[in-house]
């Protein structure tokens, strides 16, 4: 059987990881200026922070229906409810640390991006132009630049085809979601198998099962003289009738 984890170690890890992408979107914004007049290289000219507003979905896309930023944000509401009961259910039931820990990292990068969603249309005031409400249309801060590629999209490529586009700018909670997701994807048969100390309490339990299905031969079995036969139990009416036999047979000699 497998044995109960406890979920609280994942649930810090989410914490800790919502606390580190939720300073980072605070401090771009405290310190940097929006757009390439304020960006910053780190890594020759392909790894930059870029300050940049993200109204819609993960690294840069969006959607177009009025409401869309408000659906979206309930989605992501859910999706984070439902990602935490689901991981506090696997961990108790027994459930890989590697996949509870890659769903740790899907977690934080749910609640990382909701609250920005949630809140910073209030407590930033970044809100896009015509929001009904600046509750739960706060734009997402993403800062992340890795610039290896930019240029117009085959017309032939649905939705995004005949527009220009460089390569994403994202956040940490972005971050964590797709590097979540890969190693669940590429990891998930040792995900999905025995952990050694499982595999060990499996194979025990099932020498302990051969050994109770298994008749004890330790004790010899009777053995049956076939010249003399078995011995008869007294008070055998076969018995009996033999000896009036032979007693009969010496009375008549």
């Amino acid at each position: 059987m497998n044995q109960s984890r406890n979920p609280t170690p994942y649930l810090l890890l989410s914490v800790l990881l919502i606390g580190i992408d939720q300073a980072s979107k605070l401090l771009v914004h405290q310190y940097m200026q929006p757009g390439f007049s304020g960006q910053i290289a780190l890594i020759g000219d392909w790894l930059k922070l870029h300050y940049v507003l993200n109204p819609g979905m993960a690294f840069g896309m969006q959607l177009g229906h009025e409401y869309g930023k408000l659906f979206l944000t309930l989605f992501r509401l859910v999706a984070m409810v439902a990602i935490g009961g689901y991981m506090i259910h696997l961990a108790r039931a027994g459930a890989s640390k590697g996949l509870l820990w890659a769903l740790a990292m899907i977690l934080a990068g749910a609640v990382g991006n909701v609250i920005d969603s949630t809140f910073y249309g209030v407590l930033l005031g970044n809100a896009p132009y015509g929001s009904p409400t600046p509750w739960f249309h706060g734009q997402v801060i993403d800062m992340i630049f890795v610039d290896f590629w930019e240029g117009f999209i085959p017309d032939w490529v649905p939705v995004w085809g005949g527009q220009y586009y460089s390569t994403p700018i994202f956040n940490i909670a972005d971050s964590c979601i797709f590097l979540g997701v890969c190693s669940i994807l590429i990891f998930q048969g040792s995900f999905h198998s025995h952990g050694p100390e499982i595999e060990e309490e499996i194979k025990e339990e099932e020498e302990n099962e051969h050994d109770l299905n298994t008749p004890d031969t330790s004790m010899p079995l009777p053995t049956v003289d076939p010249y003399i036969g078995p011995e008869m139990p007294e008070g055998n009416p076969a018995a009996t009738s033999t000896e009036q036999e032979e007693d009969e047979n010496k009375k008549e000699s």
